[in-house]
């Protein structure tokens, strides 16, 4: 589980520089230049999120259970990352109803990803990584709100056909990668039968 915090920590502290040390993260891009920066930055979260999916993995050999979650949670967890890839999709369709209402759409499907599985899953390492997760995107989304009102930051008005394009595909990215990626990505079929 070492290996899967510090994965955690560099990944989750690598995507929380521009809130939580802005200051630090503007000199850095100015000592090293735009592009060497975002070169260290792509290999530590990378780095990161390699260490955490396989301190995951290594943990889930010899699991310590703390709950067994009923069947009942195990199939709502598609009540929220069906939203999850919605939101993913929401933060990359321009002109969408979704993102301008969010500000920013890929911390919450984060957030409704992370607590998803928090629900269907019992062992110790998952409360860990998806724990992890969840709490970096609620206490990010709150503290980036908090950031864009203070700048005056507002999002142009979402289209309707932007955001019928972003949930049509957010559905079916979800529907696919639930039926034939989610077994191949984690070892367990996210829907049944698949």
């Amino acid at each position: 589980m070492t290996w899967m915090i510090v994965g955690l920590v560099l990944f989750l502290g690598t995507h929380s520089l521009r809130v939580y040390a802005n200051d630090w993260r503007s000199s850095r891009v100015s000592a090293m230049g735009e592009k060497p920066f975002k070169v260290v930055y792509g290999l530590i979260s990378l780095a990161g999120l390699a260490l955490a999916i396989w301190g995951y993995g290594v943990m889930r050999e010899n699991p310590t259970m703390l709950w067994n979650p009923p069947l009942g949670l195990y199939h709502a967890v598609s009540l929220f990352t069906l939203p999850a890839f919605i939101l993913l999709v929401a933060a990359y369709v321009p002109g969408n109803h979704l993102k301008a209402r969010v500000g920013h759409p890929m911390v919450m499907a984060v957030k409704f990803w992370a607590f998803g599985h928090l629900l269907a899953n019992g062992r110790v390492g998952d409360v860990v990584f998806f724990g992890a997760f969840f709490v970096w995107a609620v206490v990010l989304y709150i503290r980036s709100r908090k950031l864009d009102r203070a700048a005056g930051v507002s999002y142009p008005p979402g289209r309707m056909p932007a955001t019928v394009a972003t949930v049509l595909i957010g559905a079916a990215a979800w529907f696919l990668f639930a039926r034939y990626g989610h077994m191949a990505v984690a070892g367990v079929p996210a829907l049944p039968g698949s």
